[in-house]
């Protein structure tokens, strides 16, 4: 389906710009939209968006309650910067592309938890259910110095545990379309100096159509996720969090049951007035059957030690990580197991209207030996309303073990894939400038960036039949990201246009000056909210530009564009109703040749109790 971009991505532009025509006089404090919310994964401490040296965006509790997403890819499409690829709607293998760099190179935290399958290099995005997720934040730009491997576009943080320290109890049950029913229950709140949060969610459905003239192909999840902290009379607190998440997901030629599981031991105790330090050992797991008897179970454990050092008008974090990533499958691999051990630092300052960030990591991966990071950044605030940044960073990604080792195959579809031992690792490096407008009732920000990749890791055909993982050796992505926000009345109003040119400059006459395959160059996405006493109601817009599915750019996936709609009714107090028409026009389209997306869907719940 050929869908015409020109009308929809004028409408955003006009409504991004709308967002940005703003007037510092006019005050409304009405609604429940937070234009500057706090955020924390962008320093390892707290800022607002505002205040940030970086490119953030924040899905909030409200925004995650009113959309009542069926998967994380709903909240994410079309966000700033945000290129996402999914293999077929439900429970299909979804990845994030941030900034036009590799769906490896978006780093996933769920509550500070590295979870990613060490052997695709991906994390299971399609197998967290967003119900169990209150909050997400969204850093857009290089934190290999924070973060080490994998944060060379972008780091994705989700957090399931509520904010505040009310008691709140709910519990929802739901159905529609494609015969998908789904069930949920949480409780938390503090006694004493104890918090706690406990959640479950089952969802089935029959699912969809993932090719043309196929069969329907279901998903089945049950998860939960629980934490427990509690703080002692010197300041020191101590905690568990964990989450559960397995099922079975169908595709065509087969199925596979599989396994997602994060568990947390964190510290955090005051050594001086100046200085906290803190310490997290956590394991996540991802396991994946299937049906044919292949075995792909990958553990990484992680011990994180920080320490923070309040200096005034500075702020001072040292610290350590090790982790080590285990592999269990029936695929011959070479290489099992792989370690990394890490030294990082970094300096916040601030002077009146300027401030800074430095910071710099040392990694010394089991495979592919040392690695340093580093990043700079500045900001200067021109008025109470007015500031700009600008930065520079470097990162780097070490294969998968499915990038090096993953045995000749056949899949079936018409295509034999191998693993590459000679690949070399990625580094990049990403220079930025923003402007942000903040004010009372509205806000937009502008970000111009270009990122160099070298050595890049994409699949490419030989020419022989046989795909395989090689290095580019050299890309460049060059993007500009336009957001803004707005707050009037009854009314909430978010928007996003992102414009990027991520090409292949590698010396290969066959794909020099090609765009990266599955990158689009244009997307823009609206959400608009309308509030009335006990009845809401809002729509989505997401548009997206043609994309290549192969690095030789011959196979060409048309754009298009969506719109869903969503309607809330208070019955009660504590009692809420839910509809949604995700799709409304039941468009047709694909992010990944011949996986389909799904058509139009309803979907109705009944909520009791706070969200």
């Amino acid at each position: 389906m050929h869908t015409n971009l020109k009308t929809p991505l004028a409408l955003a532009i006009s409504l991004s710009l709308a967002a940005t025509a703003t007037n510092a006089q006019e005050s409304n404090t009405e609604g429940d939209f937070d234009l500057d919310p706090i955020v924390v994964t962008s320093t390892l401490g707290s800022e607002t968006v505002n205040e940030s040296l970086s490119s953030v965006t924040v899905i909030d509790p409200e925004m995650m309650e009113r959309q009542n997403p069926r998967e994380i890819a709903d909240v994410l499409q079309a966000q700033p910067g945000i290129n996402l690829v999914s293999n077929g709607s439900y429970g299909k293998t979804t990845s994030v592309y941030t900034r036009g760099t590799g769906s490896e190179s978006t780093l996933f935290l769920l509550d500070g938890i590295r979870i990613r399958s060490a052997t695709s290099g991906g994390a299971p995005w399609q197998f967290i259910p967003p119900q169990l997720v209150n909050r997400m934040e969204v850093v857009r730009g290089p934190r290999g110095s924070l973060y080490g491997a994998d944060a060379v576009g972008g780091v994705v943080q989700g957090f399931t545990i509520p904010e505040g320290d009310q008691d709140r109890q709910w519990a929802e049950v739901g159905g529609g379309s494609f015969s998908t029913r789904e069930a949920g229950a949480g409780a938390s709140g503090k006694e004493g100096n104890t918090r706690y949060s406990i959640q479950g969610n089952h969802v089935d459905t029959e699912g969809t159509r993932i090719s043309e003239g196929g069969e329907d192909r279901g998903f089945r999840n049950a998860a939960g996720s629980a934490s427990v902290e509690h703080e002692f009379d010197n300041g020191a607190t101590l905690g568990v969090l964990g989450l559960r998440s397995q099922g079975k997901t169908e595709f065509d030629g087969g199925s596979n049951e599989f396994v997602v599981q994060t568990l947390g031991v964190k510290g955090e105790t005051p050594v001086t007035e100046d200085w906290t330090t803190s310490v997290q050992m956590s394991e996540s797991r991802d396991e994946q059957e299937f049906a044919s008897g292949s075995i792909f179970d990958t553990r990484t454990r992680t011990a994180r030690w920080e320490n923070t050092l309040d200096l005034g008008r500075h702020e001072w974090i040292a610290g350590a990580e090790y982790y080590v990533d285990d592999v269990d499958t029936t695929a011959n691999f070479t290489e099992d197991s792989r370690d990394n051990t890490s030294l990082f630092t970094q300096l916040l300052s601030q002077y009146d209207r300027f401030d800074t960030q430095l910071s710099v990591r040392w990694d010394d991966n089991e495979g592919f030996g040392e690695e340093v990071t580093g990043s700079v950044a500045a900001g200067y605030r021109l008025d109470a309303s007015h500031r700009v940044r600008a930065s520079y960073g470097t990162a780097f990604r070490a294969p998968t073990f499915n990038d090096l080792y993953f045995p000749f195959t056949d899949f079936g579809f018409g295509f034999q894939f191998e693993g590459n031992e000679d690949l070399d690792p990625e580094t990049s490096d990403t220079v930025e400038l923003g402007v942000r407008g903040q004010y009372q009732n509205y806000y937009w920000d502008l970000a111009l960036y270009e990122t160099n990749v070298e050595d890049l890791i994409q699949n490419q055909a030989d020419g022989s039949g046989v795909t395989r993982p090689v290095n580019v050796d050299e890309a460049r992505i060059r993007g500009a990201e336009l957001t803004g926000g707005m707050m009037r009345g009854n009314w909430e109003l978010q928007s996003a246009l992102t414009l990027q040119d991520p090409r292949n400059r590698s010396d290969d006459p066959a794909v020099r000056d090609n765009r990266l395959r599955r990158r689009t160059i244009q997307s823009a996405r609206v959400d608009v909210d309308y509030s009335e006493g006990p009845v809401s109601f809002g729509v989505t817009g997401i548009v997206e530009g043609d994309r290549y599915d192969d690095a030789e750019n011959n196979d060409k996936l048309p754009g298009f564009a969506t719109a869903d709609l969503r309607v809330g009714v208070s019955l009660t107090e504590k009692l809420l109703a839910r509809f949604t028409i995700d799709n409304v026009f039941d468009r047709q389209y694909e992010t990944a040749q011949d996986d389909l997306a799904a058509g139009r869907a309803v979907f109705a719940s009944i909520r009791y109790g706070a969200p």
